[in-house]
């Protein structure tokens, strides 16, 4: 009987390696094949900041705040006016007294506490500037005569104003406010532009000498706003107080007469 050739390990090894290299070759082929990375960043890989442009503080805070009822570019909707020739006088009076932004439509805006800060006020001025259409620049002002300022208020101002400044109802639920917390620019801005229903009055009507003079009168009044004589009576003047001084007299002196009547009469 034939004995069975033994296989000698010289025999086996070389197909114990070919499956142990088959194993390997299935285990680390995927890896080999995987692209290697590249050291250069992808555009994902940079910061927002660098990629992506902000725009300027101006056109932030006018899309933010003011495009819904201006436009985006100023050319106003059903919600708010153009602003396309405005100037920026009229901008800084608007924003710098805080008559906007509002946040619903009225017949007019009431002086209140700015919303932004004076850095923030500029750059809306000069992003509504872009929009083209020239208009009142803000006025520079100088030190101007009390005495020539006191006959330009009264011939153009204290009609709505009052004769101290302190304001007056007009008509269709309209007032001329108070000026007793306008600044010196506020005044001059309202002089050149004419918010609501007030006229504007321009270089051909006032000059900047006149302008000048003004601001330095409407100066005197915020000073001169005590009353130490009793109640003011909502300043309406000398001539309105003294009229309802003796109205106030002749009402005590007929209710006299007629308190002694009765008494006579019992």
């Amino acid at each position: 009987m034939r004995r069975p050739r033994a296989v000698t390990l010289p025999a086996l090894y070389p197909r114990r390696a070919l499956v142990v290299g088959s194993v390997l070759a299935l285990a680390v082929g995927p890896v080999a094949l995987a692209p290697a990375p590249d050291p250069t960043p992808t555009p994902a890989a940079t910061t927002p900041a660098a990629t992506t442009p902000t725009g300027d503080r101006g056109t932030q805070l006018y899309l933010e705040r003011c495009a819904s009822c201006h436009g985006v570019r100023g050319q106003g909707s059903q919600q708010g006016p153009s602003l396309v020739g405005v100037g920026p006088a009229a901008v800084d009076f608007q924003l710098s007294t805080g008559r906007m932004p509002v946040s619903r439509e009225v017949s007019q805006a009431r002086r209140r506490e700015p919303v932004f800060s004076a850095g923030d006020i500029s750059a809306l001025v000069d992003h509504v500037a872009s929009f083209g259409g020239g208009g009142p620049r803000i006025p520079r002002l100088a030190p101007g005569d009390v005495a020539s300022g006191r006959e330009v208020f009264a011939a153009n101002c204290a009609p709505c104003h009052g004769a101290t400044g302190s304001g007056a109802v007009l008509t269709n639920g309209w007032s001329a406010p108070p000026l007793y917390d306008a600044s010196a620019t506020q005044v001059a801005e309202a002089v050149r532009v004419g918010p609501g229903l007030m006229p504007a009055f321009p270089g051909q009507v006032l000059t900047d000498q006149q302008v000048d003079d003004l601001t330095s009168y409407v100066r005197r009044l915020r000073t001169e706003r005590l009353d130490p004589g009793g109640n003011p009576l909502g300043r309406l003047g000398p001539l309105a107080e003294g009229l309802l001084a003796w109205l106030a007299v002749l009402a005590l002196l007929v209710a006299g007469v007629r308190w002694l009547g009765r008494r006579a009469a019992e």
